[in-house]
């Protein structure tokens, strides 16, 4: 196994909600920890989203593994952080048969 070169460093964040005072509820992101990554930006693809189509970046981001469990471990619907880009993680899948690494498909949130 080649090792991926981990040379970029993101935060990890995480969803969370509190009320807004009103009834409601506010979504705000809150940082769990940082991390050294690999991405790969693949190509922009169009997708159709009720009236109107919708550019998608993905993007893989590689890093290392974090036991399951452990809130440094990256899932779906937690993000990536790189100054003012952010990657939603959609799916996570071991990247080698030990489990040293974690393979994220992520994709770029527009104005994050």
């Amino acid at each position: 196994m080649i090792r991926p070169h981990l040379n970029r460093r993101l935060t990890l964040e995480a969803e969370a909600r509190t009320t807004d005072g009103a009834g409601g509820f506010v979504s705000v992101w809150q940082a769990l920890g940082t991390v050294w990554a690999s991405l790969e930006v693949g190509p922009v693809r169009e997708v159709a989203g009720g009236e109107r189509v919708e550019a998608v970046q993905p993007v893989k981001v590689t890093v290392r593994a974090a036991p399951e469990g452990d809130p440094a471990r990256p899932d779906r619907g937690k993000r990536f952080r790189e100054g003012g880009r952010a990657y939603r993680v959609q799916a996570v899948q071991a990247r080698d048969p030990r489990g040293l690494y974690l393979t994220c498909q992520c994709t770029e949130e527009d104005g994050a």
